[in-house]
C-alpha cells in the first residue's frame, strides 16, 4: 500500500493521527482477557485483520435492497444484501457465534462474539442473535429435529429454499404490532387449525431479519396468544408472507428490518394454545444476554478510536492524552465501559452454570446489565465523538455509526421502562432470584467502604421493593452496586475503588470527565496500546 500525500500545492498536513487504529481486539484488551475464555481469542484475531473494516464498510452502503416484485408483476417479498452481509455472517456462524452454546461450548465465549462483532460491524449481530436466543424455544419440541441442527449449524447458507433444502438456517422474529409494542397481550393476529399447522391472518409491526429462514410470532389462537414457528420457504413454494416496506432505521444499516403482514401463512404451534407469552420469555431471556453485552463492544469501539486520536494529536503545544482534563475524561469512561463488560461477562457466566441458583441469578442478573449498559454506552459514544472535534462528526471515521447504533439495544426487546418493570416481578416472585442477587452483593461487602456505605443505604432506602415510579432509581442503584461487586472482586484495585468512588459515593458532577481522585493512568492503560 503506498501512503497518502502529505505535501499538498497549498500546505502541508501536519497533526493528523495515522489511518485508523490497528485492532488486537484480544491482546489489546485486559478487560475482556480479564472475563472472557480463551476460546473467543480465535474470533478476536480473525475480526482484528483490516479487510474486516472494509467488509462492515460495504455491508452498511448501500444496505439491503427490497424487492418485492419481478420484472412481470409476480411476488418476491425478498430483500437483497450485499456480498459482504453473507461474509459477516459466515464468519459469525462458522466460529459459533449462534450454535456454539448448544453444541459444547459456552454462553460466555458467545458472548464475547458478540462483545467483538459489534466492535466490527453490529447489524449483522441481529439475525445471529435471534437465532441464538430461539433454538432452546424450538428444543424439545417435535419441531427441534428437523430445525436444531440447522440454526446450530456452523455455516451460512443463504439459499431460498424450505428448511429440508438448507445446511444451515436462521430463525428471526415477529412480535410487535402496531396498536401494541411491548404490549403483546394485545396482539391481534389470528391463529386458524388447519390440519396439522395453523394459518395465520395479520400484521407484524417489527420483523427482525425477514429474510430469516423461519421466524418466531405470537398470535391469538381459539386458546389464547401462542407461539408458533412460521417458515418463510415451503416446499410447495413461498409461505404467506408480504414484505410491505423496510423500516427507515436510525442506525443497524447492515441489517433489515420490515413491516410484514401474513395472508393465510402456515405456522406451526410451539407448546400449547394460549402459552405464547411463557414461551416466547425463553427467547427474550438469551437475547437480552446480547442486548447487554453489545453496548460494551460499541462503548469499547468508540473508546479505542478516542484513545488512538488523542494519543496523535497535540493541542497547545502537548500531546491531547497528555492534557489533564483528557486524561480526566478518558478515566471516567474507562469505568463505564469496564463496569459494563464485567457485568455483562459476569452473567453469561451464569448462564453456563448448572445448578438452578446459577440460573436465577441469571435470570435477573442479565436485566440489570441490559439496563445499565444501555443508559450509559450512548453518553460514552458522544463524548468519544466529541473529543474528536469535527472528525467524530464525518463518515470518515466510524463514530457516526456507533453513535447511530448507540441507543438500539436499550429500545430492542424491551425499553428501560419495560425492563425495570421485569426487575420488581422477578424479585417480587422469584425469592432464589432474589436471595442469589444478595449473595453477589454481600461477597464484596467489607472491601471498599464507599460500597458498603451505599449498599446499606440502599437497603435503607427500599426496606422492600419501590413504588412503580421509583423502578428506574432503584434498578440504577442496583445494577451499579452488582456492577462494583464484581469489579471489587475481580478488577485491579484503581478500577475498583474508582468505580465506587465517583458511581456510589457521588464524588463528580453529573457529566462524564467530572471527576477527580481517580487513578488516571492505569485506568487509561486498560485501554491498552
Amino acid at each position: 500500500m503506498i501512503d497518502p500525500q502529505s505535501h499538498l500545492p497549498t500546505h502541508e498536513v501536519t497533526n493528523q493521527p495515522p489511518g485508523p487504529p490497528e485492532r488486537h481486539l484480544w491482546h489489546d484488551d485486559p478487560v475482556l482477557r480479564s472475563y472472557a475464555d480463551a476460546d473467543a481469542a480465535p474470533y478476536a484475531e480473525m475480526l482484528s485483520q483490516p479487510d474486516w473494516t472494509e467488509i462492515a464498510r460495504q455491508a452498511q452502503h448501500p444496505g439491503p435492497e427490497l424487492r418485492l416484485f419481478d420484472a412481470g408483476g409476480r411476488r418476491l417479498d425478498e430483500v437483497r444484501f450485499a456480498p459482504a452481509y453473507h461474509r459477516l455472517l459466515q464468519a459469525g456462524l462458522a466460529a459459533g457465534y449462534a450454535g456454539g452454546p448448544w453444541t459444547g461450548g459456552s454462553h460466555l465465549s458467545h458472548a464475547a462474539m458478540v462483545y467483538l462483532h459489534s466492535q466490527v460491524e453490529p447489524g449483522t449481530c441481529c439475525p445471529m442473535t435471534m437465532t441464538y436466543a430461539a433454538i432452546p424455544v424450538l428444543a424439545n419440541t417435535p419441531l427441534a429435529a428437523e430445525w436444531v441442527p440447522k440454526l446450530s449449524a456452523r455455516e451460512h447458507d443463504p439459499a431460498i429454499a424450505p428448511i429440508g433444502g438448507k445446511r444451515a438456517a436462521t430463525l428471526g422474529m415477529a412480535m410487535t404490532e402496531k396498536q401494541g409494542g411491548s404490549d403483546v397481550r394485545t396482539n391481534t393476529t389470528r391463529a386458524e387449525r388447519d390440519g396439522a399447522v395453523y394459518r395465520l391472518t395479520g400484521h407484524k409491526w417489527f420483523c427482525s431479519a425477514p429474510m430469516s429462514d423461519g421466524f418466531l410470532t405470537l398470535a391469538q389462537a381459539p386458546g389464547g396468544l401462542s407461539c408458533f414457528l412460521v417458515p418463510r420457504w415451503l416446499e410447495t413454494g413461498r409461505n404467506g408472507i408480504h414484505l410491505l416496506r423496510l423500516k427507515d432505521k436510525l442506525g443497524n444499516r447492515a441489517n433489515a428490518s420490515a413491516e410484514i403482514e401474513y395472508h393465510g401463512a402456515q405456522a406451526h404451534l410451539i407448546g400449547e394454545e394460549g402459552e405464547g407469552v411463557q414461551r416466547i420469555i425463553e427467547m427474550v431471556h438469551h437475547t437480552r444476554l446480547d442486548t447487554a453485552l453489545a453496548p460494551a463492544g460499541l462503548m469499547r469501539a468508540a473508546l479505542t478510536h478516542l484513545h488512538h486520536w488523542v494519543s496523535h494529536r497535540r493541542v497547545f503545544q502537548r500531546s491531547l492524552i497528555d492534557q489533564p482534563l483528557m486524561r480526566s475524561l478518558l478515566a471516567d469512561l474507562v469505568l463505564d465501559w469496564e463496569g459494563a463488560t464485567a457485568l455483562g461477562l459476569r452473567v453469561a457466566r451464569a448462564f453456563d452454570g448448572d445448578r438452578s441458583e446459577d440460573r436465577a441469578f441469571a435470570r435477573i442478573g442479565v436485566a440489570l446489565a441490559k439496563y445499565i449498559n444501555n443508559k450509559l454506552c450512548p453518553r460514552v459514544v458522544v463524548e468519544a465523538m466529541e473529543g474528536l472535534g469535527g472528525m467524530g462528526y464525518v463518515e470518515d471515521t466510524p463514530l457516526p455509526m456507533l453513535y447511530r447504533e448507540a441507543p438500539l439495544n436499550g429500545i430492542w426487546e424491551g425499553s428501560g421502562n419495560v425492563i425495570c418493570l421485569d426487575i420488581l416481578r422477578t424479585l417480587a416472585r422469584d425469592g432464589l432470584a432474589a436471595a442469589t442477587l444478595g449473595e453477589e452483593l454481600e461477597a464484596a461487602r467489607g472491601a471498599d467502604r464507599a460500597y458498603d456505605a451505599a449498599l446499606a443505604d440502599h437497603r435503607a432506602r427500599w426496606p422492600v421493593l419501590p413504588e412503580e415510579a421509583e423502578a428506574r432509581w432503584y434498578a440504577e442503584r442496583l445494577a451499579l452496586l452488582l456492577t462494583a461487586s464484581v469489579l471489587l472482586r475481580h478488577a485491579p484495585g484503581a478500577v475498583a475503588d474508582g468505580f465506587c468512588a465517583t458511581r456510589l459515593a457521588g464524588m463528580r458532577g453529573h457529566v462524564a470527565g467530572s471527576v477527580g481522585g481517580l487513578d488516571m493512568d492505569a485506568l487509561i492503560a486498560r485501554l491498552g496500546r
